[in-house]
């Protein structure tokens, strides 16, 4: 019997357990004074990335937060990440290796209190990310 290849051998994305409901309790630490790395994770497909970063550093702004770095991590510009566009760089870090250092070295030199994600981060990512940059990676989502 002829089996049919498999192209992708990575395990099905797992499902979050909690409720898609709207959640009142604002992202991570106490903002208010807190200056902040904003961090985006957009594909090429997203052509409105940079109103979407614009739109979080107000709302954090408007939080009392100081915003004193912005980093876009961006997936399939080249050709050969249109096929992996929806995957992220690294399953423990979400970015990739060299945009992780540049994050954590934007926040030694910033003095940055906490690194805020737009995107949504498991709570594995969450511990990997603290360690590596020195401050709370907490997501906005």
């Amino acid at each position: 019997m002829h089996q049919h290849r498999r192209r992708d051998r990575r395990p099905p994305a797992r499902r979050d357990p909690r409720p898609a409901g709207p959640t009142a309790s604002p992202p991570g630490p106490d903002l208010a004074g807190a200056d902040v790395v904003i961090v985006g994770y957009f594909s090429a497909r997203k052509k409105n990335f940079a109103v979407r970063m614009e739109a979080a550093a107000a709302d954090l702004t408007a939080r009392g937060a100081r915003v004193v770095g912005r980093v876009v991590q961006r997936r399939g510009v080249s050709n050969g990440g249109v096929r992996r566009m929806t995957l992220p760089y690294s399953s423990r870090t979400l970015l990739s290796s060299g945009k992780a250092r540049e994050v954590a070295a934007l926040c030694e030199e910033s003095g940055a209190d906490a690194v805020i994600f737009l995107n949504a981060l498991t709570e594995h990512q969450r511990r990997v990310l603290t360690e590596a940059f020195g401050c709370p990676a907490v997501s906005l989502s």
